[in-house]
């Protein structure tokens, strides 16, 4: 049981502890090198992506590369509120959080995660102009309108983040304190509130589950035009790399939506999959994304020469 401070009407907790993965103990070192190994890989990959658009002067004021060095900032910011308090359980360290640093993380979780999902959907969007009208694509999609449109995830996610804290904080939470998970997040917090959380299951799977389904069916809806746009081509070769691109990026969407669906479009249930499948998301996404973003993109790899070569 965590510290409490006793009131006149019940008893309320003041901080929580994390319980974390379940792992055998003797891989215990293994999994904090591995996870240890994959901050610092995430870390540095993002950071390199960041650097090199705004180092160029021919990345930086296109829409897709305001895009991608967005999502560098954001996949750093993630893996930096879950990763190395994932890393602590693999320690002999406290698994306590104070209450405060409960809300602060699932805030910024849902903030930072939620304006990844519609950045996503802005980055398919972007392709699907650049694909199928590339005539108009000039018009269609610039840097003013991208940076409004990036603005608008950043405000939604911040909404998001803040009315998901709120309707889970605003809960009575008199004991136990065990979050059966490695870090703050709605479902594992609720299922340690005093009163009935039947609100709050609805709204997270209205605002989460929905919400990140409608993304996902977009993405999807673009690509699939985008399919049909690489069909056209004459060339197999053109064909070729149109359709591993596509294949790359199709990918990497799979691994944060699907996770993040199955667990939050059924919020008020429980699978002992639930910490593993989050991983995907929380973890291996950001560190995916430097790799399938850039090896695969021809411009990127000669700006990182350029600045390799300092000119």
């Amino acid at each position: 049981m965590g510290k409490t401070s006793n009131t006149s009407l019940d008893t309320v907790v003041t901080d929580f502890i994390l319980l974390g993965l379940s792992h055998p103990p003797r891989l215990r070192i293994l999994l904090f090198l591995l996870f240890f190994i994959i901050y610092i890989l995430t870390q540095l990959g993002n950071l390199l992506i960041l650097l090199t658009v705004w180092a160029d002067p021919k990345l930086h004021t296109r829409p897709m590369y305001i895009l991608l060095g967005v999502l560098s900032f954001l996949d750093m910011w993630l893996s930096s509120v879950i990763v190395p308090r994932l890393i602590l359980d693999f320690t002999p360290t406290s698994k306590r959080i104070p209450f405060s640093g409960c809300v602060a993380q699932l805030y910024f979780f849902h903030f930072l995660g939620s304006t990844q999902c519609f950045l996503y959907t802005l980055m398919a969007y972007d392709r699907y102009l650049a694909i199928c009208q590339p005539l108009r694509y000039p018009t269609l999609m610039n840097g003013r309108l991208c940076t409004i449109l990036v603005a608008g995830a950043w405000v939604a996610g911040s909404v998001h983040g803040s009315i998901q804290a709120t309707l889970t904080f605003r809960l009575p939470y008199c004991g136990p304190n065990q979050v059966d998970y490695f870090i703050c997040d709605i479902p594992a917090v609720l299922r340690l509130a005093c009163a009935d959380t039947t609100v709050n299951e609805l709204v997270t799977f209205v605002d989460i589950g929905v919400v990140a389904a409608s993304c996902f069916m977009l993405i999807l809806l673009s690509y699939a035009n985008i399919v049909h746009a690489i069909l056209q081509i004459h060339t197999a070769d053109g064909r070729r790399r149109a359709f591993s691109t596509c294949g790359s990026h199709l990918t990497v969407v799979t691994v944060y939506y699907v996770p993040c669906i199955f667990i939050y479009l059924r919020a008020g249930s429980k699978s002992p999959l639930d910490g593993a499948v989050a991983v995907f998301y929380t973890v291996v996404t950001p560190l995916l994304n430097p790799l399938v973003y850039t090896l695969r993109n021809q411009e990127v790899k000669s700006a990182l020469k350029r600045l390799a070569s300092g000119r």
